[in-house]
Parts: C-alpha cells; structure tokens; sequence
C-alpha cells in the first residue's frame, strides 16, 4: 500500500444538513481527486469516508470544518478507516 494514502472517516457535527453540506463535500472531493462517499445520518450529523493523499486529504478536512455557506460546523470526529472499494466520490443513502 502506498504510504502516501490516508483514508479517514468523518463526522461532521453542528448545523450541516440542509444547507448543500454533501454538494459541497462531493465538489471539494472531486476537486481534490479523492475516492470515498457521504451522507446524512439521522441524528443530523454528516458521515464521509474519504480516501487519498495524506495532503488531499488535509485539505478536504480543513474545508469541511468551514463547510458551505450557511452551515455551522461545530465538530468533526476522525477516525482511521479502510479505504472505499470504489474509485470516485458519490453521495449515499441517509441512514
């Protein structure tokens, strides 16, 4: 595996939902060249796994602690995770 790889998941808490929060991750990721995929989660949190270089990756944290406007980022959880099985970044189903 390559060293340069970093795959995290996040859960971005705060005001996220309703406010293009999964448009704006999908465009920073695509943006950025990065593999994974996100979704709302029904205690109104935002979920993504994402997947890339540890630079890229950085760098799509760093955007979503800002997030879109409108939204009010109050706290992101990471945490370590496999990489997805799929290449590119896609909205899920909420769950």
């Amino acid at each position: 595996m390559d060293e340069n790889v970093t795959s995290l998941r996040l859960r971005i808490e705060g005001f996220v939902q309703a406010v293009g929060y999964r448009h704006f991750a999908i465009g920073e990721a695509t943006r950025l060249g990065l593999d994974g995929w996100v979704r709302n989660r029904s205690d109104g949190s935002v979920e993504a796994l994402v997947s890339g270089t540890t630079e890229a990756v950085e760098t799509f944290v760093a955007a979503c602690g800002n997030g879109p406007p409108g939204s009010r980022v109050a706290h992101i959880d990471l945490e370590k995770a496999e990489p997805p099985a799929e290449k590119g970044f896609r909205r899920r189903p909420s769950v």
